[in-house]
């Protein structure tokens, strides 16, 4: 085991190129797994752009997964909007990244940054073909909300929203 996590490091998104590299992996990963085109790289774009040039350090954060030295999976934790309420977005592992746990363990550092930041819960959006990821949400605690049919990245999906209520310390 040991080998293991000297090959697997999860830091903070904070050096030069993550940014981009959350833009572009998944531009292509998403267009080589199920067909969406550019609209959605765009959408990553805009919220990787207000990330980078609004986010408050105190109370959000993103995550980057290195296997080896390589980028291969990511996550963020941005405001909500409202008090006590937080958005996880973007997480991805890359199919070089699967297998090595990095999808949860993702999750679970934006989570235990979601408890120390104060927030009372913590929403996601995904879509229903996102299978593997929805079931990390699933099995750290995530309940569906609600879900909604909508036609976009040139295809017609069920957009999901997902609820996690933080225990208080």
């Amino acid at each position: 085991m040991r080998q293991e996590e000297e090959r697997v490091v999860v830091r903070r998104a904070d050096r030069p190129g993550d940014l981009g590299w959350v833009v572009m992996a998944h531009g292509e990963g998403y267009d080589e797994q199920f067909g969406w085109d550019t609209d959605f790289e765009v959408l990553v774009a805009r919220i990787v752009a207000d990330y980078g040039t609004r986010h408050d350090p105190a109370r959000e954060a993103a995550w980057i997964a290195e296997l080896d030295g390589r980028r291969v999976g990511c996550v963020f934790l941005v405001d909500g909007g409202r008090p006590g309420l937080a958005k996880l977005r973007l997480l991805l592992v890359t199919p070089e990244g699967r297998g090595h746990g990095l999808g949860t363990r993702l999750v679970a550092d934006c989570l235990a940054f979601a408890r120390e930041a104060g927030y009372e819960r913590v929403t996601l959006w995904t879509n229903d073909v996102l299978v593997s990821a929805r079931r990390i949400y699933q099995g750290l605690g995530f309940t569906l909300a609600d879900e909604e049919p909508h036609h976009s990245f040139g295809h017609d999906l069920v957009g999901q929203n997902w609820i996690l209520d933080l225990p208080r310390a």
